[in-house]
């Protein structure tokens, strides 16, 4: 999440100076960078509950406690009404999402092998700081456990309005935020074009990636009958800002379009003015710049209100100055690392983008939202043409290892970047998916008891 306050406040003028904002974001290819955010839910060693944002009950560990923990390692805190709430990390920063699912928003990385080390760093010092808070932190798609109401929130002032918005336009917006944890990747763009090029393929691509990702089979300590609930919870959770809009497929879209969009179909959450968010949920953000909005009245809508409105349009790719692919659970290290790579060898070398535009050649809006709801429960066993998801699968993975191995990025020890695909082609290969090896080891090891997945997923 975005820290709003820290935006541009030129006055809005008209709507192509909100499409040139979005604009600023194309960047010659040389400059293009990789950066992988994820999530994970954190755990009390004692009862495996959910730890809340302060010290409660008498028992150890807390949110805050672990954010003051990580100051160590040269992190600056970020603070919404006096309240820690999140860490600066030179490039990166360490956030909360609402129960205190704690998220990593990583640097800006030239290779994948520069991602796996960051990763790999972050879990360790979060390992580092909850050993001696009892605590443990699992990265999974949806809590496992929980009830949505023994789940805490955190103290943050967005957070509040969203709380009392969601269950006015969906039946599972308290679940989102509380119960889902996620993986993307943002990439970047070289113009409109390519914008538009890469937003297309990668929105038509999404439930493949649900389903490769899959990782949430169980709801409350039972199995829930799909992999990825947490995929099934975005289906009902604010539906006007959220999924596959037509307008992205559409003849003419670019940056104008979708600031168009923005401003005319997606609802506003909230402006921040003098330290405090005003509550302006479900208002239009044209009727604030044609100040027609009661309690804005003399407030001038800034491109910095833009940008933070920006932030509360949750598609499945979401547009902003790069491009966030958010269809995938969170899970194991090594998948984090594969659901990046698999969007960098599919997106950032031309002939791997044209290979993946023939993949998705001929699919229609309609063909895509069939997909999104069909996979939640069905994976790569979802029906594709012919024949299902893993075919798919099989020959975009492939496309994305040739667009790596062209790219040439090696680490210390020779290997280039498609080496972080192996966990995917193992599972195009026939493989289970995450959400099946949980479901594989409930059945027989675990004997039922879904608590154990909290010491088996745990980072």
């Amino acid at each position: 999440m975005s820290n709003p306050g820290d935006g541009d406040a030129t006055p809005i003028a008209s709507l192509r100076q909100l499409a040139e904002h979005i604009a600023v974001g194309c960047k010659p290819r040389s400059e293009f960078g990789i950066g992988t955010e994820h999530e994970k839910f954190g755990f009390r060693l004692k009862d495996l509950k959910s730890p809340p944002y302060e010290p409660s009950d008498g028992q150890p560990g807390s949110i805050r406690d672990m954010l003051r923990g990580l100051e160590a390692y040269g992190a600056t805190p970020i603070q919404d009404r006096g309240n820690t709430i999140g860490l600066k990390q030179d490039d990166a920063s360490v956030s909360l999402e609402p129960a205190g699912q704690l998220e990593l928003s990583g640097g800006i990385a030239k290779t994948m092998h520069e991602t796996r080390a960051e990763i790999d760093a972050h879990f360790e010092q979060v390992r580092a700081v909850s050993r001696d808070l009892d605590l443990g932190f699992a990265p999974l798609g949806f809590h496992p456990l929980a009830r949505r109401d023994e789940m805490p929130w955190m103290p943050k002032g967005r957070y509040a309005i969203m709380r009392r918005y969601m269950p006015l336009v969906g039946t599972m917006g308290l679940d989102m935020m509380t119960r889902t944890c996620t993986v993307q990747v943002n990439l970047d763009y070289e113009s409109e074009r390519d914008m538009v090029r890469k937003l297309r393929v990668s929105l038509l691509l999404q439930p493949l990636a649900t389903a490769l990702f899959a990782n949430s089979p169980f709801t409350e300590g039972k199995e829930n009958g799909f992999l990825s609930y947490r995929a099934h919870v975005w289906t009902d959770t604010d539906n006007q800002r959220s999924g596959i809009p037509r307008v992205m497929l559409e003849e003419g879209f670019g940056f104008e379009r979708y600031a168009e969009w923005l401003i005319d179909s997606v609802p506003m959450y909230f402006v921040y003015r003098d330290s405090k968010y005003i509550d302006v949920a479900g208002a239009s953000f044209r009727d604030f710049m044609n100040g027609r909005l009661h309690n804005l009245i003399g407030v001038t809508p800034t491109i910095g209100d833009f940008a933070d409105h920006m932030t509360t349009a949750f598609t499945d790719v979401r547009v902003k100055r790069f491009l966030e692919m958010r269809g995938a659970d969170a899970g194991r290290a090594d998948m984090m690392v594969a659901q990046s790579a698999l969007w960098v060898g599919l997106l950032y070398d031309q002939a791997a983008l044209a290979a993946a535009e023939s993949l998705v050649r001929g699919m229609t809006w309609e063909d895509a939202i069939a997909l999104r709801a069909s996979v939640p429960r069905q994976g790569l066993a979802t029906p594709f043409r012919n024949g299902t998801l893993r075919d798919l699968a099989r020959d975009a993975v492939t496309i994305a290892r040739d667009g790596l191995r062209t790219r040439d990025r090696r680490d210390i020890n020779g290997n280039d970047e498609s080496i972080h695909l192996t966990p995917l082609f193992d599972i195009c290969a026939g493989g289970p998916v995450q959400a099946e090896y949980w479901l594989s080891r409930s059945r027989s090891v675990w004997g039922g008891d879904i608590r154990k997945i909290f010491s088996e997923a745990a980072i």
